[in-house]
């Protein structure tokens, strides 16, 4: 198989909108923990908090690694791309590949991140007992009875 110049690169755009995302992930989180901080601080010490604030922290380390090993497969792509400039084909193979694999192990992280954050948002959720006891039925006849 040969590789090209245009092969590496064919990521770029990927993996830039990709580190976005991900620091768009981390700026939300860092928002939502100061709050959380602010109601620790304010005394409102109640066990969802405490256990918000751990999974939040599970998330950031998340974000850590999934920036990580993007910002890694960026830059073995960049290496990459240098590499077949110097006709340097097959090592230039084996580091795109590992770029490749970076990416994909940034994304499956991603995965596991997206799953912890669904589940912190189940945890809030379960406080709310009116959506416990919510049923479709329910909704679309209580919807009917606010239009009166």
């Amino acid at each position: 198989m040969e590789i090209s110049f245009n092969t590496p690169a064919l990521l770029f755009p990927a993996i830039s909108l990709l580190l976005l995302a991900y620091t768009n992930r981390f700026l939300a989180l860092a928002n939502l923990v100061r709050h959380l901080h602010d109601e620790y601080i304010n005394g409102h010490k109640e066990r969802t908090l405490l256990i918000q604030i751990k999974s939040l922290r599970r998330r950031i380390n998340l974000i850590r690694y999934m920036q990580g090993l993007g910002v890694l497969s960026f830059v073995c792509c960049v290496i990459s791309m240098y590499l077949i400039y110097a006709e340097m084909d097959e090592a230039a193979k084996y580091v795109f590949a590992f770029s490749l694999l970076s990416l994909l192990s940034s994304l499956l992280i991603s995965l596991a991140e997206i799953m912890q954050s669904t589940h912190a948002i189940e945890l809030e959720l379960s406080d709310i007992e009116e959506l416990e006891q919510s049923n479709i039925i329910n909704d679309i006849l209580a919807g009917k009875e606010e239009k009166k």
